[in-house]
């Protein structure tokens, strides 16, 4: 998810304006939080860590969708089956686990034995 979707999402969660969070960042009116919110600018360190601070989270997790994206180990297409599981309701994504765990246990099923 975008920063600025996770700020919006966090935000409404909390009930905070972009005003309220502005009072908790170093160096940031309600224009700048407003511009992050919307994705127009990005907060820097410092700003981040006072962002998680305000909401509660780890820093860390305000840039997972950023750090993914830097990731060398993901493949184009995790990145695609990402965005698509994302997409999806949540009853949507349970099925979906449901049939990929199944595929990936596949190659370990033990066999079968017949009876006779």
């Amino acid at each position: 998810m975008p920063l600025d979707t996770t700020l919006q999402l966090l935000a409404r969660a909390r009930g905070l304006s972009a005003a309220d969070i502005a009072t908790a960042i170093p160096r940031a009116g309600v224009a700048t939080v407003s511009a992050w919110l919307r994705g127009d600018k990005m907060p820097g360190k410092e700003q981040l860590d006072a962002l998680a601070r305000a909401f509660g989270v780890p820093a860390g997790a305000l840039l997972a969708e950023l750090a993914s994206t830097l990731d060398p180990a993901r493949t184009q297409g995790e990145h695609d089956l990402l965005n698509a599981y994302r997409a999806l309701t949540t009853r949507q994504q349970g099925a979906l686990l449901e049939v990929a765990r199944g595929m990936a246990g596949s190659d370990k099923a033990k066999p079968r034995r017949r009876s006779k």
